[in-house]
């Protein structure tokens, strides 16, 4: 018998989490009807919310055996929360998803099909509308998936969601990967596999509200840059040898307009300008350095990815 293991990470999530139990389950039921000896697994991760997220999960798992949970001890964000969850999946093939049902399940035997018959180690989807979002979240989106594509050898598929399903194999190698800076998009194009990607159009929340402003998001595109690139640290190499040849060609300017003109040179605003440029630069290129040094300071304290506070498993004791 195959298990299917659906992760759901999860932050504050309580209105969203009953609309989704059901949705999935329905899903189950047919998926069993057309695959014979198919079985699943709920696999919530309460991401250490503040509302009853937990309490939710936990009247779903007294009526329902197969849901199984892991809390965390606060918030670690939602890659600890994938992370924790693919750990923790014991299916055969596991499948990350939202709550909020934006990741629609009806979606699921179109995907495990790809997996079964047609022979991926994965199948993903990707949203190929916007629709409802903000226009500038969608514009700098877009930008961020060609910026990185450009920038780094992980290949990221614009509008992809975290939504999909993959073998037991391509799970154990995303666990293998233990670093704490996670950035799973960029883990999942690193370590290859074949994947067939899956398109719908964008769908609203049934419930709540979103949890990532523009800033998590801006901060959340730094995480996968710096994750998966080094081409940072090359642009502040190439704004320091661009600076350099500036401020000679000014020198020879200035030594020749001196001898031939004799005008000698003025102009304190001018030179305040300038002065403040040369340190601002050098301020960006020490910043783009203070993060990749940040990151690799965080990497050697080989501090865990999350901390569990309670799960399923100690419910059921």
């Amino acid at each position: 018998m195959s298990l299917i293991s659906v992760v759901v990470p999860c932050y504050n999530e309580q209105e969203a989490i009953p609309f989704f139990y059901e949705a999935i389950t329905e899903t189950a039921s047919k998926m069993r009807e057309a695959w014979n000896g198919l079985d699943f697994e709920y696999l919530f991760i309460d991401d250490g919310s503040k509302d009853g997220t937990l309490q939710t999960i936990e009247s779903l798992r007294e009526k329902d055996d197969r849901v199984r949970f892991v809390s965390f001890s606060r918030n670690f964000g939602k890659e600890a929360a994938l992370y924790a969850g693919l750990k923790n999946a014991r299916g055969d093939y596991a499948v990350t998803m939202d709550a909020d049902m934006q990741d629609p399940p009806a979606l699921l035997p179109e995907m495990y099909r790809a997996v079964i018959e047609e022979g991926y180690d994965s199948a993903a989807t990707r949203r190929v509308t916007r629709k409802g979002e903000p226009v500038i979240r969608s514009f700098f989106a877009r930008r961020f998936y060609r910026l990185i594509n450009r920038m780094s050898s992980a290949d990221i598929v614009d509008g992809a969601r975290d939504y999909r399903i993959m073998t037991r194999r391509m799970v154990d190698a995303i666990v293998s990967m233990k670093e704490y800076n996670r950035f799973t998009k960029g883990i999942y194009g690193w370590i290859g596999f074949n994947t067939k990607w899956i398109e719908f159009e964008n769908v609203e929340r049934v419930a709540g509200e979103t949890k990532w402003s523009f800033w998590k998001l801006f901060g959340y595109a730094m995480e996968g840059i710096i994750g998966f690139s080094t081409a940072p640290l090359s642009i502040a190499t190439w704004f320091g040898i661009i600076m350099a040849a500036v401020a000679f060609l000014g020198i020879i300017f200035i030594i020749v307009k001196k001898l031939i003109i004799g005008d000698p040179t003025s102009g304190w605003s001018s030179m305040v300008c300038i002065i403040l440029l040369v340190a601002g630069i050098q301020l960006f290129c020490l910043g783009i350095i203070g993060q990749y040094l940040a990151k690799t300071y965080l990497e050697t304290k080989q501090r865990p990815i999350y901390i569990a506070r309670k799960t399923s498993e100690d419910h059921k004791a």
